[in-house]
């Protein structure tokens, strides 16, 4: 029987958290769901994956690969109607997985997310407006000067908020919609590949829905603003994506309907 989702996390070294998220994926205790969880680097678990009520797949890579990768192979492993991408360092302390089923039958063939706490339960900007190089240096320059940026209006409705894209931490996709795009961009190794996702999706006439009733933790490990490594591939990925043909073609249509309006 095909199960209703596939859930792709990637480890790159975070059996701490992984094994956390394994027991709070076992304590919602779904017999609808299957995990593929890809191990980018070598490490030990103190958790038996073989007793476990649900299926689980762990996958070693020889060598490690990017998050477009990992995840593109997780999917041409799955076989769910749904294909659900998750960070190691996300919580569940209740079930999403309804909410967001009640949202996408209420609106079918979109993307979609819930909303993103931070372990403070403060909502997190894990939804967001299309970013641009001048509103990235503009935020660059307030946080040297402890000056925030104004938080951005989305639209929203009675049950879903409606942004122009969704971080990568906790997303899901129907599996049509996952191969319709092509999966995530192997050009990207990290960073920015949720984005281009959103933008390529949203020229595909998909939506971008974050359900206002499913609610998860993330305790963010923000590695770019720690390591340099990250932040080159931070700054690489954002400069890939605004010279891309997905946020080309988003900008110019968006230009085009501006003036039309005038």
């Amino acid at each position: 029987m095909q199960k209703i989702f596939s859930i792709s996390i990637v480890s790159h070294g975070h059996s701490r958290y992984i094994e956390e998220l394994i027991r709070d994926i076992s304590r919602i205790n779904r017999d609808d769901i299957e995990v593929i969880l890809t191990l980018n680097l070598q490490e030990e678990f103190k958790i038996n994956f073989t007793r476990l009520p649900f299926a689980i797949r762990v996958i070693q890579n020889i060598t490690p690969k990017g998050f477009a990768a990992n995840h593109n192979a997780a999917y041409a492993l799955s076989t769910g109607k749904n294909f659900v991408i998750l960070n190691p360092d996300i919580k569940l302390v209740d079930d999403p997985f309804d909410e967001l089923l009640h949202l996408q039958k209420k609106m079918p063939d979109n993307i979609y997310a819930p909303i993103i706490l931070n372990g403070r339960y403060q909502v997190e900007e894990s939804a967001r407006n299309f970013p641009s190089p001048y509103l990235l240096c503009r935020k660059l320059i307030g946080q040297l000067c402890n000056s925030p940026l104004t938080p951005e209006v989305l639209i929203a409705n009675d049950d879903a908020i409606m942004p122009d894209w969704v971080a990568g931490m906790f997303i899901m996709i129907p599996r049509d919609i996952f191969l319709k795009l092509s999966g995530l961009n192997e050009k990207y190794y990290m960073y920015y590949e949720d984005v281009d996702l959103c933008a390529r999706a949203r020229l595909a006439k998909c939506k971008i829905l974050v359900c206002k009733r499913a609610k998860v933790i993330h305790e963010a490990q923000h590695d770019s603003h720690k390591k340099l490594r990250y932040l080159i591939w931070h700054v690489g990925s954002a400069f890939r994506f605004f010279t891309s043909s997905a946020y080309l073609k988003i900008s110019w249509d968006r230009i085009v309907q501006k003036k039309s309006k005038l």
